[in-house]
């Protein structure tokens, strides 16, 4: 909620149908987490720490601490890994580990965003079948009333449905994969 400027009332800061709508999708999105396999959890949980600044700060903490314990440059600790060859294995591990991880989740949110493009395409469908109807309406309407317009020409295109199929194929000839 926003407050008028005019009247000092508060007023709605956006559209009750744009906030149900809001709502439906971030619940939707929740239900959603709640039904993802545990593997899915873990593997999203993992890619979400390792893509942080704390992994970040952790890991070098954690790398100079090896380097400077093995360079000997503490009086007493006499080093483990002087070749380094055991912290670039546990690194190398690491990464095929962390890459599988954020694969996982990024397969896992591919799935999540081809099923919003879908929703998508069929909103941008149902949207342009409304059109073209009101668009008949419309020409019925002018056509009673006797009333013409410098859109005449486009109505014939305009009063005609797009078909999906028709598109694509299109796009298909002009650009080939």
């Amino acid at each position: 909620m926003s407050i008028s400027p005019a009247s000092g009332e508060p007023q709605p800061s956006i559209n009750r149908t744009l906030e149900r709508n809001i709502r439906v999708l971030v619940r939707r999105r929740e239900a959603e987490e709640k039904r993802a396999r545990l593997e899915e959890k873990i593997s999203s949980r993992i890619a979400a720490f390792t893509g942080s600044m704390t992994f970040v700060y952790i890991h070098a903490a954690i790398y100079a601490a090896w380097i400077v314990l093995n360079l000997g440059w503490i009086p007493g600790i006499a080093p483990f890994d002087p070749t380094f060859v055991e912290l670039a294995m546990v690194a190398s591990v690491e990464a095929i580990f962390l890459s599988t991880f954020v694969l996982i989740n990024q397969n896992r949110l591919a799935r999540m965003d081809e099923r919003r493009a879908d929703l998508d395409l069929q909103i941008s469908l149902l949207t342009e079948h409304e059109l073209t109807r009101l668009a008949i309406l419309l020409k019925k309407i002018a056509e009673r009333l006797e009333v013409s317009s410098e859109v005449d020409a486009d109505i014939a295109e305009v009063t005609q449905d797009v078909k999906p199929e028709a598109v694509l194929d299109e796009i298909e000839t002009i650009a080939p994969r």
